[in-house]
């Protein structure tokens, strides 16, 4: 799948079978309105403007929420997995030709962490 933000700055490719997303329901989650499929960060490739993107981090600062700064368009983010490797969260909203309507959510209390 081919991806961007609003603006097309920053630009990623996810090589994954997309059977279905996820809703979390924590602070950042449930605001920016997410759906995420979770993939191992070989299965990204970032085309174009990842070194432009701004970082926020909160709370444990385990997670890298990274959004483009002129549209403000949060495509991805990234952190450690349980197991310690590295792991990419990807709006699937960001995904062209996916119809995320179609997909069964699977939900995650993120609230109760």
């Amino acid at each position: 799948y081919a991806g961007s933000c609003h603006c097309g700055k920053v630009r990623f490719e996810v090589d994954a079978k997309i059977d279905g997303v996820m809703a979390c329901n924590c602070s950042i989650c449930s605001r920016m309105g997410w759906l995420l499929i979770f993939v191992p960060r070989e299965q990204v490739n970032i085309l174009a403007g990842e070194a432009e993107q701004t970082d926020y981090q909160f709370g444990k600062k385990k997670a890298h929420h990274r959004f483009c700064p002129t549209c403000g368009t949060h495509a991805f983010g990234h952190g450690a997995a349980p197991n310690g490797k590295e792991m990419f969260a990807v709006n699937a909203r960001c995904l062209e030709g996916l119809d995320v309507e179609s997909l069964p959510v699977s939900r995650f209390d993120g609230k109760s962490l």
